[in-house]
Formats: structure tokens, sequence, C-alpha cells
């Protein structure tokens, strides 16, 4: 009986020494991270993203969203589109329901070229945000330059219910709306446009073309 109370206190010490250094780890851990996003921070302000980026890597966690995120903008921001790319993946892949990661994502993804993928990302952004705006807007404007006004017009349709005097909305709505034959909707919209921003030469311009 003896000899079983000095093993479980010996398994027991054992348990706390463990104990201990494990949060002995993670506090070095957690302060080497916080010093690494501190000087990245320092060398981005230089406008030396390549060293920034090195001070995060030294102590990279693949699971640290945080350490993803920061990474995909600094890569992204020293010209490594492809590797900003991975990085946003593993920041989305470990925030599956966040936005900022997919709003990131979008910025090399669209210097690459690849833009399918930008507009996956948007639509798993209105997913779970159906009325953010920038999606709704930016979405619109890829329709729009795809000459697919009918899907255009959905997106801006959109963002001006929500912000009726929102002048980047109320030109783009009011210019699809004349792509696709709507001229009287259109002049309302071309003049509400010049009531944001007087003499403005887009407004103008639609008015002009419209008998």
């Amino acid at each position: 009986m003896e000899t079983l109370k000095i093993k479980s206190k010996i398994a027991l010490a054992t348990l706390l020494l463990v104990l201990c250094v494990t949060i002995v780890r993670a506090q070095d851990n957690t302060a080497a991270q916080q010093e690494a996003f501190s000087s990245s921070y320092t060398l981005e302000k230089s406008g030396d993203y390549t060293k920034a980026a090195e001070a995060l890597k030294k102590v990279y966690d693949e699971k640290s969203y945080e350490t993803n995120l920061r990474l995909g903008w600094l890569t992204y921001m020293g010209g490594s589109f492809t590797e900003a790319c991975a990085y946003y993946q593993k920041a989305i892949a470990l925030m599956p329901y966040g936005i900022e990661a997919r709003f990131g994502y979008i910025n090399p993804a669209a210097a690459l070229g690849n833009w399918d993928q930008v507009i996956t990302q948007y639509n798993e952004i209105l997913k779970t945000d159906p009325q953010n705006t920038t999606a709704n807007y930016r979405l619109g404007y890829i329709y729009y330059g795809k000459a697919d006004y009918n899907k255009a017009f959905t997106y801006f349709e959109k963002n001006v219910n929500l912000y009726p005097f929102d002048y980047d909305s109320l030109i783009m709505y009011a210019w699809t709306n004349f792509k696709l034959g709507k001229l009287r909707e259109a002049k309302v919209l071309f003049n509400k446009a010049l009531l944001n921003r007087p003499k403005d030469s887009s407004a103008l311009e639609g008015l002009g073309l419209i008998k």
C-alpha cells in the first residue's frame, strides 16, 4: 500500500512538472510571437516587406490564423502573389466563416489574373454577409466589365437599396440601367448622382446619351 502511495506521488509530481514546462514554453512562444509581429510592423513601415515576412517566418505556426493572415498580406505587398494566396488559403481553412482572409486572398488572386477565384471568394463572403457592400459592388463591377449587365444589375441594385445616395453605387447602377435599355430609370439615377457630385463628368455623359 505504501509503495502504491509513493508511486502515485511520483506520478503526480511528474505530471505537475510536465504542466509547468508546457506553460513556460507556451509563454515563451507567445512572447516570441508578439516580438515577431512588432518587428514585422516596424519593417513594414519602412517598406521592407520581405524582411517583415521573414521576421514572422522565424516563429511560423501553420495553425496560427493571425500569422497566416499577416504573412498573406506581407508576401502580397512584397510581390509574391502565389505565396500570398497559399497563406491566405491556410487562414481561410482555419477560420472558414471569417471574411477578412477572403478579402485578403482576393488581392493576390486578382494580381495573378485568377478572376474565377476572385468571384468565388466574393460569393463566399456574401454567403456569410449578404449585405456586404464592398463584395456586392466589386462583383457588380466585374460583371459590368464582362458585359453581363443582368448580373451586374442585381449587385448594384442591392447596394443602392442599402445606400441610396452612395455615388459609386449610384453611377454604376445608372450605367447598368442604361446598358439594359432602361433609359427612364438611368436618367433618374444619373441626376441623383449629380446631386452627390455636381457636374460629374460620368453622369453628364450618361444624360447626354439619353435622347
